[in-house]
C-alpha cells in the first residue's frame, strides 16, 4: 500500500501538493471561527443525579444559578443608610442591562444574613442572565467585569461568578497560547536546523505541523454545531499538531536523505521512504489515535473534546507526512539539503554515540536495569501523597481579578451562598414524613450551616442547603456522599456545584478502567502486528506504565507538596491535582511514548530481518533511530514545555507533565531500559506462536 502511494505521489507530485495545501488553506479559513465558540466547562457528567437536579431547577422551578456575582464592599457597614442608597442605585443600573434577566441582592431581599460578609462590610448582588449560550455568557462575563469591577459612589465592586470565570480563563488560555506559539515555533525551527544542518530540510516538519493544526481547527469548528468543545482542546491541538507533525516529518525527511546518501534516485528515495518510514508513521499515528480515542469513553465533554481534537490532529499530521511532504521531497530531490549551516547534520552515521551506548548497556544489562529501576522508584515514591480535585477559580493566577474575588468570597462570607446544595424531591408532596426526617437529619452533616425554606411546584419540592466548603474539593465530595447516605424519599436528587463535582469524580472513576482496557487491548494488538513479538508488546506496555508512574510522582512532588516550583513558575498551591488534567497527561503521554516505541522497534526489526543478530540489530537500530527519537522528543517537549508559562495551573501542569514524560521516555526508557531488556531477552524478543506469526507486518 505504501509503495503504491509512493509511486502515485512521484507521478502526481504537483497535483497532490496543490490539492492538499488548497484544502488546508480553506479549512483554516473556516476553522478560525472556532475561537469564539469554545466552552470553558465540560467537566460534568450529563447523565448524573446533579445534572437531573439542574434540569428540574431550570424546567420545573424556573431557577438558575447566578451567572455574575458582584461583591459590594463598603468602608462602614452594609446597613449604613448611605451604603444602602448607593447599593440599590447600583442594583437598579444593573437591572437595566439588556442581558440581565433578574437581579437580586442583600438589600433587595430584605437583608438576608447569608448574603453579607462576616464583618458586615460586604454583600452580594446576584445577576441572572437571559441567555444560556456559552459564547453569550463568556462575553457577558467580560462585559460585567469591565463595567462594574470598579468604585461606585464610595463602594468597591469586585466581579465574580461563572461568567466572569469563563471569560477570564478563556482569555488567559488564548493569550498564553499565542505567547507559547510565538516562542516554541522559532525554537523548534532552530532545533531542526541544528538536527538537519540545512535550512530547506528544517522547514519541512513545520509545514506538516502547521497544516495539521489548521485542519483540526476546521474539524473543531464543525463539531461546535453538534456539541460543546472545551477551550482546553486548543492547547492539545497545538501541542500535538506541532509536536507530532515535526516528529513524523523528522522520520520521513531523515529516511529520504539517508536513501539519497546511499545512492538512490530521487523517485526511488521517495518510494522507499514511504515504504519504510511512511509505514512506521502510519502505524505510529494509529497507535496514538487508538490511545486518544479512549477519552471519548468518558461522559464529560472535556474529555470528549480532547479525544476529538487529539484524533483529528494526529490523523492530519499523519496525512501531512504521507501526502504533501513526499510530494515536496519528490520536487526538491537533493535540493532538500540546500542552505547548509551545519555539515554534520547531513549524513547519517552507521556507527556513533547511540550505537556505542547500546553496546555499553548490553554488556552490563542487569546492572543497568537495577540502577534505572531504583532511579524510577525514587521518582515514583511521592505518588503515595497524590490527592485529586477539579478545576476552580484557583487555576487562575492569584492576582487575577476573578481569582482574587473568588478568594475573597471564600475567606469573608459565611458559606457558599452562590454554590448551594440543591435538593429536589420530585414527588415530595406525597412523601412528607420521609422528607421531614431527611430535612431534620441534614443539619447534622459536617459543613452544612443552614437549610433554607421549602419551595413547592406541583408535586415537586426544592430544598437548599448552604455549606462552608469550597465545592470542588475532596471534602465537599465526602459531604455529598454523607448527604446521599441519609434516609431520603424515593427519587431524591442532590444537585449543586459540590454534587456535580462528586458525580464527575465518580463518573471518571467508573469510566477509567474501561478506557485503560481499551488502550491495553488495542495497543497490544497493534504492537504485535507491527513487531510480531509477544514479549516486546508486553514490555512496551509495562515500561510505559513505569514512565507514567514516575511522571505522576514528580507532579505530586511539585504541584501538591510544593517542591521545586521554580521549574514551573508561580501558581496557587491547592494540595491537589486536577483529575481531568492528570488523566489527560496520562493518556497523551502514553500515546506519545508508544509513538517512540514504534519508531525504535521498527528500525530494530528492520535490521533483524536483514540478517543482523539480536545485539547488532539493537545497536544499529538504536543508532539509526535514537538520534531522531531524541530530537523529536526534545522538540515535542519544547512545544509542550512552553505551556509552563501559562497562568492557568492546569495548562501549566499539562505542559510540564507531558514534557517530562516525553524526555524521560526518550532517554532513560529508550536509551537504557529497552536495549538492556532486549539484550536479556535475546532471541525471545522475536518469539510468537506460529499461528499468529503470519499476522505480523514484514519490515
Amino acid at each position: 500500500m505504501f509503495e503504491k502511494l509512493g509511486h502515485f505521489i512521484v507521478r502526481r507530485k504537483k497535483q497532490a501538493l496543490a490539492t492538499y495545501l488548497l484544502a488546508i488553506i480553506l479549512a483554516g479559513g473556516f476553522g478560525a471561527q472556532v475561537f469564539s465558540k469554545f466552552d470553558s466547562g465540560g467537566y460534568s457528567d450529563p447523565a448524573s443525579d446533579s445534572a437531573k437536579a439542574l434540569d428540574y431547577l431550570e424546567n420545573t422551578f424556573d431557577i438558575k444559578d447566578p451567572t455574575v456575582v458582584l461583591i459590594v464592599k463598603s468602608k462602614t457597614t452594609v446597613d449604613d443608610p448611605a451604603v444602602i442608597a448607593s447599593a440599590l442605585k447600583l442594583e437598579e443600573e444593573i437591572r437595566g442591562e439588556r442581558s440581565a434577566e433578574k437581579v437580586i441582592s442583600y438589600w433587595s431581599t430584605g437583608g438576608a444574613p447569608s448574603l453579607k460578609s462576616l464583618d458586615n462590610k460586604s454583600a452580594f448582588i446576584f445577576v441572572y442572565l437571559k441567555s444560556s449560550d456559552f459564547s453569550a455568557i463568556d462575553k457577558a462575563g467580560g462585559y460585567y467585569q469591565a463595567k462594574y469591577d470598579r468604585d461606585f459612589e464610595g463602594l468597591d465592586i469586585d466581579a465574580s461568578g461563572t461568567a466572569v470565570f469563563a471569560n477570564a480563563i478563556n482569555g488567559k488560555i488564548q493569550d498564553d497560547l499565542k505567547l507559547a506559539e510565538a516562542i516554541s515555533i522559532p525554537i523548534s525551527f532552530l532545533l531542526l536546523i541544528f538536527i538537519f544542518g540545512a535550512m530547506v530540510a528544517s522547514a519541512m516538519p513545520l509545514l506538516v505541523g502547521v497544516t495539521a493544526i489548521l485542519g483540526t481547527f476546521f474539524v473543531l469548528y464543525l463539531l461546535t454545531f453538534f456539541t460543546d468543545v472545551s477551550i482546553f482542546a486548543l492547547n492539545l491541538t497545538t501541542g500535538l499538531g506541532l509536536g507530532l507533525g515535526i516528529d513524523y516529518a523528522l522520520l520521513m525527511v531523515n529516511r529520504f536523505r539517508e536513501e539519497l546518501n546511499n545512492g538512490s534516485s530521487r523517485d526511488d528515495a521517495v518510494v522507499t521512504t514511504l515504504k519504510t518510514a511512511g509505514k512506521t508513521v502510519f502505524y505510529s499515528g494509529l497507535t496514538v489515535i487508538l490511545t486518544l480515542t479512549s477519552m471519548v469513553f468518558f461522559p464529560q465533554n472535556f474529555f470528549k473534546s480532547m479525544g476529538y481534537s487529539g484524533v483529528a490532529v494526529v490523523a492530519l499530521a499523519v496525512a501531512g507526512a504521507l501526502i504533501p511532504l513526499p510530494a515536496i521531497m519528490a520536487i526538491l530531490g537533493k535540493k532538500i539539503n540546500k542552505g547548509v549551516v551545519r555539515s554534520g547534520g547531513i549524513k547519517p552515521k552507521e556507527d556513533g554515540g547511540w550505537a556505542r551506548l547500546a553496546k555499553f548497556v548490553m554488556k552490563r544489562p542487569v546492572t543497568v536495569v537495577i540502577l534505572t529501576t531504583l532511579a524510577l522508584s525514587v521518582l515514583i515514591a511521592p505518588i503515595a501523597n497524590i490527592k485529586f480535585s477539579l478545576v476552580d477559580s484557583r487555576v487562575l493566577p492569584a492576582k487575577d481579578p476573578a481569582a482574587s474575588a473568588a478568594a475573597f468570597i471564600t475567606d469573608n462570607f459565611p458559606g457558599q451562598e452562590s454554590n448551594p446544595i440543591e435538593i429536589i424531591f420530585p414527588n415530595g408532596a406525597n412523601q412528607r414524613n420521609e422528607l421531614n426526617t431527611f430535612k431534620a437529619d441534614l443539619p447534622g452533616i459536617s459543613g452544612i450551616i443552614r437549610v433554607g425554606d421549602e419551595v413547592q411546584v406541583g408535586e415537586a419540592i426544592r430544598l437548599v442547603a448552604i455549606h462552608t466548603m469550597p465545592p470542588r474539593t475532596p471534602e465537599a465530595e465526602q459531604m455529598i456522599k454523607e448527604i446521599r447516605a441519609l434516609p431520603a424519599p424515593n427519587g431524591t436528587l442532590i444537585g449543586g456545584v459540590a454534587a456535580d463535582y462528586a458525580d464527575t469524580q465518580g463518573a471518571t472513576a467508573r469510566t477509567l478502567p474501561w478506557a485503560m482496557l481499551w488502550i491495553l487491548i488495542t495497543v497490544l494488538i497493534l504492537l504485535f502486528l507491527f513487531t510480531g513479538s509477544v514479549l516486546l508488546s508486553i514490555k512496551a506496555i509495562l515500561l510505559n506504565f513505569a514512565s507514567l508512574a514516575a511522571t505522576m510522582g514528580v507532579l505530586t512532588y511539585i504541584f501538591i507538596e510544593g517542591k521545586f516550583t521554580f521549574l514551573v513558575g508561580d501558581f496557587t498551591l491547592t494540595g491537589t491535582l486536577d483529575t481531568s488534567t492528570v488523566i489527560l497527561i496520562a493518556i497523551v503521554a502514553f500515546g506519545l511514548s508508544m509513538d517512540y516505541e514504534v519508531f525504535l522497534l521498527s528500525r530494530i526489526k528492520e535490521e533483524y530481518e536483514n540478517g543482523k543478530s539480536n545485539e547488532e540489530a539493537v545497536a544499529l537500530g538504536l543508532q539509526k533511530s535514537a538520534r531522531i527519537i531524541t530530537a523529536a522528543a526534545l522538540i515535542l517537549a519544547t512545544v509542550f514545555g512552553m505551556f509552563i508559562i501559562s497562568g492557568v495551573t492546569s495548562i501549566k501542569m499539562m505542559g510540564f507533565g507531558v514534557a517530562f514524560a516525553i524526555l524521560l521516555d526518550a532517554t532513560v526508557i529508550r536509551g537504557l531500559l529497552v536495549p538492556a531488556l532486549m539484550r536479556l531477552f535475546g532471541d525471545w524478543n522475536w518469539w510468537a506462536p506460529k499461528a499468529l506469526k503470519r499476522f505480523s507486518i514484514n519490515h
